[in-house]
């Protein structure tokens, strides 16, 4: 199996958390739910390291 790119990861989150966010009553833009939240930190640590990589080049 070869391993995902951080990419790859990247934005399996962001559609996770998306998928999550657009049926979830308890999610808003300010705050999220306990099972939304830490689909949420995943998505934004994941996006941090992407784009700090991005700006390495």
């Amino acid at each position: 199996m070869t391993p995902r790119s951080l990419y790859d990861r990247y934005m399996a989150a962001d559609r996770e958390y998306r998928a999550h966010a657009a049926t979830c009553t308890g999610c808003t833009e300010q705050s999220r739910c306990a099972t939304g939240e830490p689909l949420f930190q995943l998505f934004a640590r994941l996006q941090d390291a992407y784009l700090a990589g991005q700006r390495k080049r």
